[in-house]
């Protein structure tokens, strides 16, 4: 950490760390969500497309709320939003360690922890710590953020199947709910809002104009839709792949350790595509990512599956999950500043959610009308190879903007 200390200064790391072990314990705690889908289905008679609905539901409430959220912290301060987040989220997962109906489920599970995630997120805690680096050092600084998340998978991965093991899936979510109210003491050291040097990037312009301008902007609109295939990504792998494991004769453990080398790997790619934003296109790598994200589900959908192959495609996988953040919000800021980066990455992690939606439900719908999960894997493939080509061409250039005339 002495590096970064030196290349960040000892305020901007603060908050870095402040924001990342936010996004350890708000990411971390759901990513482990998909152990449960088995237990808690089986405990209470459901199919999978139920608690997968719920999810999915979490999904699509946490990327609506996501823009509102941005907007409030970008106004009124990131510190407040994440403290209500976290006691949002941590009340939800609460409430889930309770449910026995499907509407307690969506209640608990969809909506509370859905609105949750929207303000103890990536989009808030980037915004904040945007701010306070400079722009030649912000595509690392978005990195390291999203590496410190990566960890909470590794850690929290493994808690949770730890308590899982342990106590059963009741008690497993309320400890896990108890954890999360450590979001609470962390937001104050985030509590930065846009300031002037912020506000001097977008003389006389307002929200609506900024949105109007974003939505002219072809290469915004691509990023959009690339999101849009991570979140299908991310979330159907990371929801159903217990399940997916399970069915092949691999145990609970088996499952857990591959969500944790997702995790483990996904530091070390985070970090990687960050600095590598700084020093090269980020569209480009961008496309090269999920070009190999297409490549690496073909081959783990194609070859035998085996402990070492599931170990692999956990790891190369784990590579390429999360360094689309500081790419994606990295290309965002670029083009448009830094002033409104917390409601302009929302509406691009909307579209994330929106694709989580459709991956987490499509995934458990497919699999109750077909009994395997065939289908939706060779989607997963089709939709990185179409992300791949949509980058290519996004203009990363800042909007030149002329001054008022007096």
């Amino acid at each position: 950490m002495s590096t970064v200390a030196r290349r960040f200064g000892g305020g901007p790391l603060m908050v870095i760390v402040a924001g990342g072990l936010i996004i350890t314990l708000s990411i971390g705690t759901r990513q482990a969500f998909g152990l449960f889908l088995q237990p808690l289905s089986g405990d209470l008679g459901w199919g999978r497309e139920v608690f997968a609905l719920a999810i999915a539901f979490q999904n699509l409430l946490w990327g609506l709320s996501q823009p509102v959220a941005g907007l409030i912290a970008d106004r009124y301060g990131a510190g407040r939003v994440l403290a209500g987040g976290g006691i949002l989220y941590a009340g939800g997962v609460l409430m889930m360690s309770q449910t026995s109906s499907v509407l307690e489920i969506a209640l608990s599970g969809g909506l509370l922890v859905g609105l949750g995630l929207s303000g103890s997120g990536f989009a808030i805690v980037l915004a904040a710590v945007g701010r306070v680096v400079s722009p030649e050092r912000r595509s690392l600084a978005f990195g390291v953020v999203s590496a410190l998340g990566s960890f909470g998978q590794f850690i929290m991965v493994p808690v949770g199947q730890a308590f899982l093991a342990a106590y059963g899936w009741s008690i497993a979510f309320m400890l896990l709910g108890a954890i999360l109210l450590l979001i609470v003491p962390l937001a104050p050291a985030l509590r930065g809002r846009a300031g002037p040097q912020e506000a001097a990037e977008r003389p006389d312009q307002g929200i609506r104009e900024v949105l109007r301008e974003a939505a002219g902007h072809s290469g915004y609109r691509y990023l959009v839709a690339g999101f849009f295939v991570c979140g299908f990504h991310v979330t159907f792998i990371g929801f159903h792949l217990p399940a997916y494991l399970s069915d092949q004769g691999f145990s609970g453990a088996m499952a857990a350790t591959a969500l944790a080398l997702i995790g483990l790997f996904n530091i070390f790619g985070s970090l990687a595509f960050g600095a590598l934003g700084g020093r090269y296109s980020k569209k480009y790598l961008l496309s090269l990512l999920y070009f190999a994200r297409a490549l690496a589900i073909l081959g783990f959908i194609t070859l035998p599956i085996t402990s070492l192959t599931i170990v692999v495609f956990a790891s190369v996988m784990g590579l390429l999950w999360l360094g689309t953040v500081p790419l994606t919000s990295g290309i965002v800021a670029e083009i448009f500043g830094m002033r409104y980066l917390g409601t302009l990455f929302g509406i691009v992690f909307l579209s994330h959610q929106v694709g989580g939606f459709l991956g987490v439900w499509l995934g458990g719908l497919l699999f109750d009308r077909t009994g395997d999960y065939t289908i939706i894997w060779w989607v997963a493939v089709a939709l990185g190879l179409v992300a791949a080509l949509i980058h290519w061409p996004i203009d990363e250039k800042a909007i030149t903007r002329t001054a008022p005339t007096p």
